[in-house]
């Protein structure tokens, strides 16, 4: 189940948590950087195209990626645009950097963005003003505080997440203005304290753009982007326009595998875009010309250096861009997955260098985003080497801040107003301590899968053993209150799980409890089995007999529940198109089944027990009496504690 939870995590797409590129050792890094010293590989487009036509291929096969384009700017011009193995298996199409589209995700984000900057240029938006005053609508207010479109460019706006109708298939979609009012997600976190990295927020800014402009989303980045520096084969639009239609690449889940139909992003400003690899250099370029055509040098300064600290010394949110720095280089970059395609965009402030990368296909064990995580690594130790220079914690502190850490946490960017909380409650995070004082993150792996181990090398800052990650926490009265590291720490960060649904306890609570009302539905039909072959009569009359009874068929039913819960919840992981509302019956056959289940089942282990004890009943069935009474209040709890107590299809 708790697989089944993470994948659900996992399938918040449009995501792209910002990846974390795996590298040789801090020593290995020495050694590579000593070696180049004297004769570092330039960055020339022979050199890259040699390098990349040694990782492309390889990676691509050994991952069963069908499909690649890798583009890289320098200096204001292409370098190269490389494409790789097939936009269409069947036919054997191959990869057009010129020609082929793919989709970048949440890389469409930066569009967005970009547009809202344009309009602050021209005093028709206000970064600090509240949103409120561009929309027909009213966002409410948290502790009193609106939220800004700072708020929104830095993923600080408290939105809890929105999953319902993120992407789906065969249908155009909703008007942007339908989406946004069908409903607003919760703010669950004080604007500007906390990063939550939200698609609803994105696409709101989107809205914003379009009412503040006075054109339809799609017409405003056609005419104020694409058309500026010559995008003709790039489009938001849903279907795309009938001459984009035969570039598409298709898109897949293995490269082995059938392609997948085109896919619909109901939240279109927050990750719509099909493009080329040659159009996103031409955006590339502007950005790194201080904004070329689309912005000017003082905007594009803003929008690249303006961060927001949240937990020191971590990678940061910038306007819209998140940090990514390695080896010294300033980087800001923006990642983007859907469902099939998977992308990432960098930009290396200080050397005028861009780099874009998108995936058609998902790959085996997610081999997509290892592939794009491990380019942005080895491609800056190649060309700009380095190795990180820590210092070092006395042993003593070492263990005591590692024992302040230990523990269960949960990440920001979750749903926490409906079911899709129990995502968030099963798919906590826990930090453990080897016997040397190191922190142990079981799920935050490494390219190869493997967990993470990281020694402390500042108060409350760890590294990563054999790679560049940090980790840090934010300590408040003597406590670890928050934590993330710089894979994350621009979106999302992560906080004490709560006393009530901390998986320390609640895990092993809910395994004994369901495994006691199995074995009490179980003792059901096998109680009447036996006394059936050996000729004997339950012994119980009246209403001990009715409590009998009953007891295990609200056992059975509970676990019914339970088990269809299952069911949906890993649905809608394993297959996105079921966030569509397609098992809107389902759910609300379980809420509604659910409270008599869940309330009931309580009750009526409360008269069970009490029958049991006031009836004369064997020390053994009083003493299994209090053990389902126990195991039907842990159920209760444990459905309050997932979010599966109540009423609703918003989530």
């Amino acid at each position: 189940m708790k697989r089944l939870m993470l994948a659900v995590a996992a399938a918040m797409s449009l995501a792209a948590a910002p990846g974390a590129a795996q590298r040789p050792s801090p020593a290995a890094s020495q050694t590579v950087a000593t070696a180049l010293a004297s004769g570092a590989p330039q960055l020339t487009r022979v050199d890259v195209d040699a390098w990349l036509d040694g990782y492309m291929p390889y990676a691509l096969q050994r991952g069963d990626v069908a499909g690649a384009v890798v583009v890289v700017v320098k200096d204001g011009q292409v370098l190269t645009q490389r494409g790789y193995g097939f936009a269409d298996v069947a036919t054997r199409k191959p990869v057009d950097p010129n020609a082929t589209l793919f989709r970048p995700g949440s890389v469409s984000k930066l569009f967005t963005w970009t547009a809202v900057m344009q309009l602050v240029e021209q005093g028709k938006l206000d970064l600090d003003k509240d949103v409120n005053a561009y929309l027909d609508f009213k966002i409410p207010a948290r502790d009193g505080k609106p939220i800004t479109l700072r708020n929104i460019m830095t993923h600080t706006a408290g939105f809890e997440e929105s999953l319902r109708g993120l992407i789906a298939s065969g249908k155009a979609p909703s008007s942007l203005e339908t989406v946004m009012k069908r409903w607003t997600p919760e703010r669950i976190f004080a604007p500007g304290t906390t990063p939550a990295y939200s698609n609803y927020a994105t696409a709101l800014a989107g809205y914003i753009v379009q009412r503040a402009s006075g054109l339809p989303f799609d017409d405003y980045v056609e005419r104020n982007i694409f058309q500026r520096i010559g995008m003709t084969r790039s489009s938001f639009r849903q279907p795309l326009p009938a001459n984009l239609q035969p570039l598409m690449s298709k898109g897949y889940m293995l490269g082995s595998g059938k392609p997948m139909p085109y896919e619909i992003v109901e939240a279109a400003p927050a990750g719509s875009l099909a493009a080329t690899g040659a159009d996103m250099a031409k955006f590339m370029i502007a950005h790194l010309d201080n904004g070329g055509v689309l912005l000017k040098p003082e905007t594009a300064t803003m929008m690249h250096r303006t961060t927001l600290p949240i937990i020191p010394p971590l990678n940061r949110m910038a306007l819209g861009f998140y940090e990514q720095d390695l080896n010294g280089q300033r980087i800001i970059a923006h990642g983007g997955d859907t469902r099939l395609f998977h992308s990432a965009l960098w930009l290396f402030l200080d050397r005028n260098v861009g780099m874009f990368v998108s995936l058609n296909s998902t790959g085996k064990d997610a081999a997509a985003g290892a592939i794009r995580s491990g380019l942005l690594g080895e491609f800056t130790d190649r060309y700009f080497p380095g190795a990180p220079s820590d210092g070092r914690v006395d042993a003593k502190t070492v263990k005591a801040h590692a024992r302040m850490m230990a523990g269960s946490y949960i990440v920001s960017r979750r749903s926490q107003s409906s079911f899709m909380w129990a995502g968030a409650v099963l798919g906590q995070i826990r930090v453990r301590v080897d016997a040397d004082g190191a922190l142990l993150v079981d799920s935050i792996k490494t390219i190869g899968g493997a967990p993470r181990k990281w020694v402390e090398i500042a108060p409350f800052v760890w590294r990563e053993i054999g790679g560049d990650q940090r980790l840090a926490a934010r300590v408040v009265d003597g406590k670890v209150q928050r934590f993330s590291f710089d894979g994350a720490s621009a979106i999302m960060l992560f906080e004490r799980a709560p006393w009530y649904a901390n998986a320390a306890w609640l895990n092993p609570a809910m395994i004994a409890a369901f495994a006691i009302l199995l074995l009490t539905a179980i003792s059901w039909p096998a109680g009447a089995i036996a006394r059936r072959v050996y000729g004997a009569a339950l012994p119980l009359a009246g209403r001990d007999r009715q409590a009998y009874h009953l007891m295990r068929g609200s056992a059975l039913l509970t676990l019914m529940v339970a088990g269809g819960w299952a069911y949906a919840l890993s649905s809608m992981s394993a297959n996105l198109e079921m966030l569509n509302g397609k098992l809107d019956a389902l759910i609300l056959l379980l809420q509604g089944v659910g409270m008599i289940a869940f309330v009931g089942g309580l009750a009526v282990a409360l008269w069970h027990m009490w029958r049991a004890w006031m009836g004369g009943r064997s020390w053994f069935a009083k003493g299994w009496s209090v053990a389902i009474f126990i195991a039907a209040a842990l159920a209760l709890w444990g459905a309050f504690a997932f979010g599966l107590i109540g009423f609703g299809l918003e989530y």
